[in-house]
């Protein structure tokens, strides 16, 4: 074998695994923000990863989830909001937090295209933050 065909060989060997990444699709990946512990989050977040089971999604398989868990130091919440969004998730959920917060959270996004979702233990329609359940942005 000549030392030009061996090179070609490993040359192409080594270059196989980057080609095959980068053919794979992108997987989606989803923010979950949460004002409390993860500690406390355990159960929702065994229900959460139960529906998305459900509907064919598996963390780490078909999806990622970046989770950010304050422990109740709200302040914490606009710096790890940042961070999400500069990962371009494909949405956000809103876990624990009150409609202050959320209120501070949405002007923070207002001009986002990320699509968001609240699980919080208010009404978001009755405190102003949202016109609508059938059309949030129309505020």
């Amino acid at each position: 074998m000549q030392r030009r065909d061996f090179m070609k060989i490993i040359g192409g060997a080594a270059a196989w695994p980057l080609a095959a990444r980068a053919q794979q699709a992108a997987v989606p990946a989803i923010a979950y923000l949460s004002g409390r512990s993860a500690e406390s989050e355990a159960s929702m977040l065994v229900a959460f990863r139960r529906g998305l089971n459900a509907t064919g999604y598996v963390e780490g398989q078909n999806l990622a989830i970046e989770y950010r868990f304050a422990d109740g130091q709200y302040d914490r919440l606009p710096t790890m909001l940042a961070e999400l969004t500069r990962r371009q998730p494909a949405v956000i959920i809103f876990v624990g937090l009150t409609a202050a917060v959320v209120e501070e959270m949405l002007q923070q996004l207002r001009d986002s295209p990320i699509p968001m979702v609240l699980n919080v233990g208010f009404d978001p329609v009755r405190t102003g933050l949202v016109a609508s359940m059938n059309r949030p942005a129309e505020t």
